[in-house]
């Protein structure tokens, strides 16, 4: 077996994750958005595969998170679900369906678990969506957080810069993370802060903390599959390191098979009946 998939094919959950930040086990987070790609992920052995609203990016061509609908995201949990034997799962809630009313939130939230069949959930916020937060996990459903850049909010941002680099912000941050604890996550996700403040973060939390653009001292790491792969062109932020150039690995392959289709060289003899 390859030095890098896991020899241990117990379930990831919840309480798992929490045994590995404790003893010190880096946790490996990737996206998904379809069967067949969480079929490769989840049998390289990733701890945890997110369900990203990203997917209005990535598979719908949106400009930002915003225009995806929870029918959407249910689709998409349903799809990676069925390719998962190991990976714990968390499902994006997305953006209009927690931040106007808890019970809604409660209502949203309990429709992605029974129909996608997903692990979990995660939700952008702190102290604003705390008390949604709190009747999510009140009715039995395991919660990640999400502070830093959180991009259901790029519209009042106005740009994707790091977050949390002035005082106030920074402070804020370190308080809404303690209240998502308390709270119950079972998990936080920082996204493009300085990697001092997250290393703050992740060392007075008890609960794993996932970085993506927030440094190498907290307990994990998470990307975007097509970016760490090379799917895609014209993104390449400072966080992210592309493991493979996929664009021109497809481009390639697809030119060859156009070529020979032209010339009449496929199908060959062998490949028909």
């Amino acid at each position: 077996m390859a030095g890098y998939l896991s020899s241990d094919v117990r379930k990831v959950t919840t309480h798992r994750l929490t045994e590995m930040k404790q003893r010190g086990e880096k946790i490996s987070m990737l996206t998904s958005y379809d069967y067949t790609m969480a079929q490769i992920v989840d049998g390289a052995g990733i701890d945890i595969i997110l369900v990203g609203d990203s997917a209005s990016n990535v598979m719908a061509g949106n400009v930002t998170t915003l225009p995806i609908t929870i029918d959407q995201m249910i689709y998409h949990g349903k799809s990676v679900m069925r390719g998962v034997k190991r990976a714990l799962v968390v499902v994006d809630m997305p953006f209009g369906t927690y931040q106007a009313d808890a019970y809604d939130g409660v209502r949203n939230a309990i429709r992605i678990m029974k129909e996608t069949h997903a692990d979990s959930l995660k939700l952008e916020g702190g102290e604003e969506v705390i008390e949604t937060v709190k009747k999510i996990i009140g009715a039995g459903i395991p919660v990640m957080g999400h502070l830093g850049l959180m991009p259901q909010s790029i519209n009042k941002y106005g740009t994707y810069n790091v977050r949390a680099k002035e005082d106030a912000e920074a402070e804020k941050l370190v308080r809404d993370a303690h209240l998502l604890e308390e709270a119950g996550c079972f998990a936080l996700v920082l996204e493009k802060i300085p990697a001092g403040l997250a290393a703050r973060v992740a060392s007075e939390l008890t609960i794993p903390v996932i970085g993506i653009g927030a440094g190498g001292n907290v307990d994990g790491q998470v990307l975007v599959v097509t970016d760490m792969l090379g799917m895609t062109k014209g993104f390449s932020p400072k966080f992210l390191r592309r493991y493979a150039d996929l664009h021109t690995i497809m481009t390639d392959a697809i030119g060859n098979y156009i070529s020979d289709v032209k010339s009449g060289e496929f199908p060959n003899q062998s490949e028909q009946y």
